[in-house]
């Protein structure tokens, strides 16, 4: 099983760039790339609720569940 993180495709639609988006919710670029490039093994709760308000989305906008 494995959860794809979708973080790029709703940067596209929200026009976003990931330095915008790293200073909005408050982590560093670097934490955020190995979230947008599925290379995270975890995500806090409080990170993803930050991320959904600068997006403007839900969780299951960023994150999807693939069988392997």
């Amino acid at each position: 099983m494995a959860i794809i993180v979708n973080l790029d495709v709703m940067m596209a639609k929200r026009k976003m760039s990931l330095s915008e988006l790293a200073e909005k919710v408050g982590i560093t670029l670097a934490n955020l790339s190995i979230l947008k490039n599925n290379k995270a093994k975890a995500i806090r709760f409080s990170t993803l609720e930050a991320i959904c308000e600068a997006l403007d989305c839900q969780p299951a906008d960023i994150l999807e569940y693939g069988k392997d």
